[in-house]
């Protein structure tokens, strides 16, 4: 059997890690790895603390790429990926333009899909964008969904999905933190080292979606900074994003505030490390939704909808908007009150055990078998 995985950002890339390590210990699996480059440093970030060598790189980045460029730029290379190699199943995952591309390029050549991180759903086609039209367009044309929670399945179910081509299978980004978190790593920015995680309560921050920048940023921001501007024992470490309508913001707000760190995007290892010693995450991300509960980290969900909705019905996870006084009520109570922290951190983790990717294979072993 030959298993095709594309890939192009550093979300998808640290998802699919797994599942390539998997694949590649069958001896019965020809593995083919092409990435698109959608992302390119923060690709090749994950790609190297992974140790996975692309069999082929599209490298389609640019400055300045808009959507329509990364869909026609990736449908036309990843045509030619296919066209040579001809797998049984092309594995996408989650929701990028590069997933959509990849998976439309399949289909038009009549391959199997496989669609990891399948089924998740926020209910608004432009929240987030165009994260969930792509993941309802990928979900028409795929064969085999590979749902993260049961939620997710049901999710499916009522669009109409068979079940039999359903398997809930938890999520990789669970089995990837086997890889990367350490207790006694040790950051090369040495004002990460000089920070005390056990007496301190350090906030780990960060916020760039599209749908946040303006006044829902500005609104985020100074909820956290008046909140902790009178608090000595509470610091915020702010991975600033290279937006820089974000920095912007950021500086306009934070700048003066002396507990407030700022310091460069993170690569995929230091910062699942620096979530694990935090004390508790603030985040407009996706998958640090996922990651976070699993390291017994409380999360404030900077967004209006989430697409997991299964962390915030676990208590892993708080869905506080972008709104001033609700996010510094929250934040308020998860540094003032030990038994709501508590119950947070405490909580079970809604998405799986970290077997994820050895379920996707054997599962894909026995669809080739039958």
């Amino acid at each position: 059997m030959k298993i095709a995985l594309i890939f192009g950002t550093r979300p998808e890339a640290i998802k699919m890690a797994p599942i390539v390590k998997e694949l590649k210990r069958q001896d019965d699996i020809e593995t083919i790895v092409c990435v698109t480059g959608q992302h390119r440093e923060m690709l090749d970030q994950v790609l190297d603390v992974f140790n996975i060598e692309p069999d082929y790189d599209l490298d389609i980045f640019k400055p300045g790429q808009s959507l329509t460029d990364i869909t026609v730029n990736s449908l036309q290379g990843i045509e030619k990926v296919l066209e040579k190699e001809n797998p049984d199943v092309l594995l996408v995952q989650g929701d990028t333009t590069t997933v959509f591309s990849g998976a439309l390029a399949a289909f038009y050549q009549q391959i199997k899909i496989g669609h990891v991180e399948a089924g998740l759903r926020t209910g608004n086609i432009y929240s987030p964008y165009p994260e969930e039209a792509n993941r309802k367009m990928v979900g028409t044309i795929t064969n085999y969904h590979f749902c993260p929670t049961d939620a997710n399945r049901q999710n499916l179910l009522k669009e109409g999905y068979k079940d039999e081509d359903i398997y809930i299978t938890g999520n990789t980004v669970i089995d990837a933190l086997k890889y990367t978190v350490k207790d006694d790593y040790v950051f090369a920015d040495e004002k990460l080292n000089a920070l005390d995680y056990e007496n301190e309560k350090i906030i780990l921050l960060t916020s760039h979606r599209r749908e946040n920048l303006g006044q829902p940023m500005k609104n985020i921001f100074s909820a956290v900074r008046d909140e902790i501007k009178d608090r000595k024992d509470v610091k915020v470490v702010f991975p600033i994003h290279l937006n820089p309508k974000v920095r912007d913001i950021a500086h306009e707000v934070f700048d003066g505030i002396d507990q407030v760190i700022f310091i460069e995007p993170l690569d995929y290892l230091p910062f699942t490390n620096l979530m694990n010693k935090v004390y508790l995450v603030m985040t407009d991300s996706g998958g640090v939704q996922e990651e976070a509960p699993s390291l017994g980290k409380p999360i404030l969900v900077l967004r209006n909808e989430t697409e997991r909705m299964e962390g915030i019905e676990a208590n892993t996870a708080r869905l506080v908007g972008t709104d001033y006084e609700v996010i510094r009520k929250n934040l308020r109570e998860l540094l003032d009150d030990k038994s709501a922290y508590d119950q947070m951190a405490h909580a079970q983790n809604p998405y799986g055990d970290g077997t994820a990717a050895e379920q996707i294979v054997k599962i894909l072993k026995d669809l080739a078998a039958k």
